[in-house]
């Protein structure tokens, strides 16, 4: 996730772009954690990653050399100090070829100029066909596409079977105000003191948590012009916050400590049995559903995020993807051979996607490519811990973040403390969200 803080009060004497160069090379000479493999073979290509699924990528890695010949030196950081490492390497030139990003570092990155576009080659953009719509739209700024995508997630509404049998329903709830009169029949029964569990700390989860309550009620923090209208009470925003204000305040479902439970915290609450609902990204019922990490294994279940009064089963997404440095696009020659080695990773490699394919099967982590839906290996271990066709409508339903620009940060930060803000009542929702807005537009205008 982009870092919480903002670039402060110098982005307002320099321009957005500048500043970021400026920061960046401020900070090359930093200590940060060393990257392994950083030192580059004369010719080879570098292709960095943060430390995930290390060995999977090492022997797809290794494929590619020995059938093209082209060696690459492949280094990895921790997913915590990864952001800040490549801007400094961005900073201080260092030799970066193919590298992983994150949907939101795209607008900075691209206005830093330290990534290049990469739908001048034709043979990478084909598989956008194959790919779920919006996680071709998050990789796409000022109308170039900067990518192909390997992974990606979304907010689910999970939700404890047992429990909801307990209260006497024979379904999930359908829309946010079943919710409630479900959450109701629970907290009388004595089922649950706080039936469903908000994660609303501030934290880097906290955008996705709010996108998908602002999402299925219909609505948007900004319009396709990118102006906020998180303050018009008719385009959802304002509806989603007051949702959770009185599921706090009035009808007592969540927890007033929602303001301070993070992702994780939440995971282990609901694994632990203490709650029937829940928003949790989708991949967590892996871990739900294991017995050996969790007490409800074999009774959660995935239902379509609940529809607010004006609103629709929509959810946010997010997504990852394997990016192309500016200054290696600059050389024709090694351009060419590092879109060959997103294609490996992100297209296909010897007719099959098996990069994606590999690294759900052996890590978990999902994929974008349609066609994968229909392998049965995929659909069988799906269905060790998840209803796989609940899986695939809802990842039909998914949306990109609509508020990812170079400004999001600073946003970022001053927005999660309104909502909680009013979550704590110091203010109402239309309140806190109309000076959200003021504050998105303010940034929106120094840009």
């Amino acid at each position: 996730m982009v870092s919480q803080g903002g670039p402060g009060r110098a982005a307002n004497r320099l321009g957005r772009r500048e500043f970021l160069k400026a920061s960046a090379l401020a900070g090359a000479s930093l200590a940060l954690p060393r990257i392994a493999g950083t030192a580059q073979a004369a010719g080879a290509l570098s292709m960095q990653t943060w430390s995930a699924a290390v060995d999977v990528v090492k022997s797809h890695l290794s494929a590619f050399e020995k059938k093209t010949g082209i060696h690459v030196d492949y280094g990895n950081a921790p997913w915590a100090q990864y952001r800040e490492t490549m801007v400094t390497k961005f900073a201080g030139g260092a030799p970066v070829d193919l590298l992983w990003v994150s949907d939101a570092w795209l607008p900075e990155w691209a206005e830093a100029g330290w990534i290049a576009p990469i739908d001048g080659y034709d043979f990478l953009t084909k598989y956008n066909s194959d790919v779920v719509p919006f996680c071709t739209d998050s990789m796409i700024y000022n109308g170039h596409q900067y990518g192909l995508t390997y992974y990606t997630d979304y907010m689910g509404f999970l939700y404890d079977a047992e429990k909801l049998a307990a209260a006497g329903f024979s379904a999930p709830p359908k829309s946010w105000d079943e919710v409630v009169e479900q959450s109701l029949v629970m907290k009388q029964k004595g089922i649950a003191d706080f039936p469903l569990m908000l994660s609303m700390a501030q934290e880097s989860w906290l955008i996705e948590f709010m996108s998908a309550l602002v999402f299925s009620h219909g609505g948007a923090f900004t319009d396709a012009a990118g102006k906020a209208v998180m303050q018009d009470p008719k385009k959802g925003a304002v509806s989603a916050l007051r949702f959770v204000v009185d599921a706090v305040r009035k009808h007592k479902i969540v927890s007033p400590a929602c303001v301070e439970t993070g992702e994780l915290a939440g995971l282990k609450a609901l694994s632990a049995g203490n709650h029937a609902f829940a928003i949790l990204p989708k991949y967590r019922l892996r871990v739900l559903n294991d017995p050996a990490q969790s007490k409800v294994a074999g009774k959660i279940k995935q239902a379509l995020m609940p529809m607010g009064q004006d609103g629709s089963h929509a959810t946010v997404g997010w997504m990852r993807f394997h990016g192309m440095s500016a200054q290696t696009a600059k050389n024709k020659p090694r351009a060419e051979e590092t879109a060959r080695l997103i294609e490996w990773f992100g297209g296909k490699a010897d007719g099959q996607y098996l990069f994606q394919k590999i690294l759900f099967l052996d890590a978990g982590s999902d994929f974008a490519v349609k066609p994968l839906y229909d392998d049965p290996e995929i659909q069988a271990a799906y269905a060790k811990f998840a209803d796989f066709e609940m899986v695939r409508a809802q990842q039909a339903l998914a949306r990109k973040k609509d508020v990812i620009q170079p400004w999001f940060g600073e946003w970022n930060e001053a927005n999660g403390a309104a909502w909680q803000g009013a979550i704590l009542g110091n203010a109402t929702p239309e309140a806190v969200l109309a000076q959200s807005a003021k504050t998105w537009d303010k940034l929106k205008s120094r840009a």
